[in-house]
């Protein structure tokens, strides 16, 4: 339903309440006149004899006279003459009652109890259209830059954005025109969302944020009434920042086909891009959009003129995270001992949402040990249990598992120690964690953006490097070596089908081997069956050779893991400065 019939429909029926009400008074004020100048018929008679009535009108029953006076008396003849006569005689007092009038005002409750719920369920209707956005005014809108660490390329990018809405003058001189729409893309938790609090806080200017789910709804025309209202709005607050979060849950591609389910997703869709078609350029409104997932975009979302720009927030870099780091410890104190540098570096991967858990985490860890400041023994606790979970202490090992763990554990570090192209051992550690029962961590000396073919060898080696030690020890093997055989694997399984580092195939990629479907709907592979066995004969072979040269270094370095086994059984978590001082006594 439209807006402009909602709205007509609001006007009838207000139409028909003030109809019915007026109908009512008129006649409870007709009623109340008649009982006031309502006299007996006895009265009347002797009016009559007085000389007191001037005029006389009768309507069947209905006696209406008008005095000397000017006066009205209204009263009904009686049925039986005779009688009347005979009271008339004797000079009793006597009226007649007139037959009960049909009263109307059980029609009218009936009208307004049929007409009240449908204003009321009309009223519903119209704002049930309204936009569910959340404004934060100039006042409230606080954020600025300085609140945003990690980000700086893409503060960069939304700088011009800013100096647009302060001074939309300075770029139209030029012939620039201010940009329609900015698409956030990145990892969830990046701080997309605080970006664009961020330009308005910066801007001065307010904020209308909503979700993209809250557009739609299982009402048809609810969504694009619910677009057209946040513009409106947005329009009468410019200049504005209108933010939509989650943009994919409307702004998916257009099925060709046009199902049920997907209609009024796309009449969402369509009204959304209506509103951004540039009609009303340097206007003041810029809407800020953002997604995790750009690849499932209508692409006449992303054309310019919509959404001109694109701005990826990615996972910060190792002085990003010391910057976020620095940001979300403000409030918190810490200890002399804590290097935010160094935890920055044991952090890789790590978004500012994931950042600010981690400090939260140390923060209560620091707490319950009734400390009065938060020690780096505490963040070292709280990373780990972000990456890995809690330790499970109920959990009780008994010695044959726990000293099976060890050696798987041991077999890891001896690896990630002798083979090169390893990232340094941080920490190994046999207290259960989560699913696993013990855990070697690697932290790399810097960021690392691109893998070369023996970086990625060295760590197939080093995940291999647990079996191998159980193997060697036991002569047999137990599932703790699952996720890692299964990670190893796919790690070979990229080397061979998307990075071009097989020997076998050389420099090209394959596709998926699952059954795709073209434009036309026909079933296509992404190759033969013939290749398929290819791949997997060279990933296996990959595989197979690195564990038989990871068996072969551990098998020549036997008494130094079994040192190491025997100080990981006693103290159950060992350090790299522990892990050190073994390896130099050997």
């Amino acid at each position: 339903m439209s807006s402009k019939q909602i709205r007509l429909i609001k006007i009838l029926v207000l139409l028909l309440i003030f109809t019915a009400v007026a109908f009512g008074a008129s006649t409870w004020k007709e009623r109340r006149d008649e009982e006031k100048n309502r006299i007996s018929y006895t009265a009347f008679v002797d009016k009559v004899n007085a000389g007191e009535i001037s005029k006389v009108r009768s309507e069947g029953d209905a006696i209406t006279a008008h005095g000397q006076s000017g006066a009205r008396f209204i009263l009904h003849r009686p049925m039986d003459a005779e009688l009347s006569k005979l009271l008339l005689a004797r000079h009793i007092d006597f009226a007649a009652t007139p037959p009960a009038a049909p009263s109307h005002w059980v029609e009218l409750c009936l009208l307004l109890v049929v007409l009240v719920p449908i204003f009321l369920i009309m009223k519903k209707l119209a704002l049930f259209g309204r936009s569910k956005a959340k404004l934060s005014d100039r006042s409230s809108t606080d954020t600025c830059f300085t609140d945003v660490a990690g980000a700086d390329e893409a503060k960069s990018d939304l700088l011009e954005t800013v100096e647009f809405l302060r001074d939309p003058g300075k770029f139209s001189r030029l012939g620039g025109k201010m940009l329609t729409g900015i698409l956030l893309v990145g990892p969830p938790g990046t701080g997309k969302t605080l970006l664009a609090r961020a330009v308005a806080g910066e801007a001065g200017v307010p904020f209308f944020s909503m979700s993209g789910s809250e557009f739609v709804e299982m009402y048809v025309g609810v969504g694009s009434s619910r677009v057209r209202d946040l513009f409106a709005q947005g329009h009468k607050a410019a200049p504005c920042i209108i933010f939509i979060d989650e943009l994919d849950a409307v702004g998916r591609k257009r099925d060709a086909g046009g199902n049920g389910a997907n209609d009024e997703r796309d009449q969402t869709l369509n009204q959304l891009l209506v509103e951004m078609d540039g009609f009303c350029v340097n206007k003041g409104v810029v809407v800020i959009a953002a997604t995790n997932r750009p690849e499932v975009l209508d692409p006449a979302l992303l054309r310019p003129g919509r959404f001109d720009r694109q701005v990826t927030v990615g996972t910060p870099d190792i002085k990003g995270r010391e910057d976020i780091l620095k940001v979300h410890t403000r409030d918190v104190p810490l200890d002399e001992g804590v290097d935010l540098r160094l935890v920055a570096r044991g952090t890789p991967g790590f978004s500012g949402a994931d950042l600010a858990n981690l400090i939260n985490e140390a923060a209560i860890i620091a707490a319950k040990g009734g400390k009065p400041t938060v020690e780096m023994a505490d963040l070292d606790m709280a990373r780990d249990k972000v990456l890995m979970g809690a330790e499970r202490k109920s959990m009780v090992l008994s010695d044959q598992v726990k000293l099976s763990t060890a050696w798987h554990e041991a077999g890891h570090v001896m690896v990630a120690k002798l083979v090169p192209g390893c990232d340094p051992v941080h920490k190994v550690s046999i207290i259960p964690r989560g699913r696993a029962l013990g855990v070697t961590v690697q932290i790399p000396e810097e960021d690392i953006y691109s893998y070369t073919k023996e970086m990625l060898l060295a760590h197939i080696k080093v995940l291999m490097g647990g079996r191998a030690a159980e193997d060697l020890v036991f002569n047999t093997t137990t599932t703790g070596a699952g996720n890692d055989l299964a990670r190893a694997t796919d790690v070979a399984r990229k080397m061979v089908c998307e990075w071009g580092m097989s020997e076998a195939f050389g420099p090209v990629a394959f596709g998926s081997h699952e059954s795709t479907k073209t434009g036309d709907g026909a079933a296509v592979k992404g190759f033969s069956d013939a290749t398929a066995v290819e791949i997997d004969t060279e990933i296996r072979s990959i595989v197979t050779t690195s564990y038989d040269q990871v068996r072969r270094l551990l098998q020549a370095n036997m008494e130094t893991m079994e040192a190491l086994t025997r100080e990981l059984v006693a103290r159950e978590t060992l350090g790299s400065a522990d892990i050190d001082t073994i390896f130099s006594r050997q």
